[in-house]
């Protein structure tokens, strides 16, 4: 008997030993999972870490290195820090459901621009151009520039957590989708006659093509003009967690939703642009690099074939992750400008 019940007792200490180490595991396997949260969608958290400026480092290494392209990027920047220095413009605001305040800065359309044909016409066209992962609206002022100078309104927001903007997790599209309804509600508010463009590059041209897939998208919004989007955050998600740690993708992605929506409110699987695209009736072009190695010129592809909208596709050979506009940029602004004069017209 005696050997019995020290047998029973071992067992039962060894039963509560495994459920110990199961707990702390699980407890482990939880604090990794939040880490990874943090470390892809807060950038407060991102710059803490000597792991971002190696993720930095490395993303800026995979793009293309060739003089064309820096030569072109060297040119634009210059010649808009000289638009800037002369051009109107203000700083905007707006506040989200949640309470966020999120900044944008507006430049309104000169009443002379270079195209003849415009030239002493009131504008009504707008475009809203909107930044990528862990960007700011800086970035795109090279395309505001370009638009202003085509005789549009511009409005360049900061997104959610990014920039000047406030926010808690970085929307990976989902949330910036909704936020930038706002934008369109201050320009009709201003324009009620106004055409608007929606021009996203990367993670701002999956929330463009989120947009394009709202069925109350106001009747103003005209087209997309899609710059290096991926087809949907989930699989983005995975594989960066693979690239940049060396995880896999299974079961991390599907703890890492969980996590988020917990802590953020939202699901990353909803966040796909390739099932917003499928029901858009708006016209998009959908731009690619080639060379892309932070998303595949494959997922343009298939945006492109599950898009159910009158549409267009342009890869640029030899560009990387949004480097089309400066690997070739008449191409870029030439197919730009001729899709949109054919929405335009109609």
């Amino acid at each position: 008997m005696r050997k019995f019940a020290k047998e029973k007792k071992n067992r039962k200490k060894t039963v509560i030993a495994a459920g110990l180490i199961i707990i702390l595991l699980l407890f482990l396997y939880i604090l990794m999972v939040n880490f990874l949260v943090s470390a892809a969608l807060v950038p407060s958290f991102m710059e803490k870490l000597e792991a971002f400026e190696r993720i930095t480092e490395e993303s800026y290494a995979a793009q293309v290195q060739t003089s064309d392209i820096q030569g072109n990027r060297q040119a634009a920047l210059a010649d808009t820090r000289a638009w800037l220095q002369t051009a109107e413009h203000r700083k905007i605001s707006v506040e989200t459901e949640d309470g966020y305040r999120l900044i944008a800065e507006e430049f309104p359309a000169e009443e002379k621009s270079h195209s003849p044909e415009r030239t002493g016409q009131e504008s009504h066209n707008w475009v809203l151009l909107l930044h990528g992962y862990t960007g700011w609206k800086e970035e795109m002022y090279p395309f505001a520039f370009w638009y202003h100078q085509q005789g549009y309104h511009v409005v360049v927001p900061d997104l959610r957590c990014q920039g000047e903007s406030q926010g808690d997790f970085i929307g990976m599209g989902w949330t910036d989708h909704f936020d930038c309804m706002l934008w369109l509600e201050h320009i009709i508010a201003q324009d009620s006659q106004a055409q608007i463009i929606l021009h996203g590059q990367s993670m701002g041209a999956a929330a463009a093509l989120m947009m394009a897939g709202e069925k109350d998208l106001p009747r103003h919004v005209r087209a997309v003009v899609s710059d290096s989007s991926y087809t949907d955050a989930y699989s983005m998600f995975g594989e960066k967690i693979r690239e940049w740690f060396g995880l896999p993708p299974f079961p991390l992605v599907d703890s890492a939703c969980l996590m988020l929506w917990l802590r953020g409110g939202y699901n990353l699987k909803d966040a796909s642009a390739l099932e917003a695209v499928r029901k858009s009736r708006i016209a998009i072009l959908f731009i690619h690099g080639s060379s892309d190695a932070m998303i595949s010129v494959q997922m343009a592809e298939d945006l492109y074939e599950g898009a159910e909208c009158p549409k267009e596709l342009l890869i640029v050979e030899d560009a990387g992750h949004g480097q089309t506009q400066d690997k070739d940029p008449d191409t870029y602004y030439g197919t730009i400008e001729r899709f949109l004069d054919k929405v335009l017209e109609n």
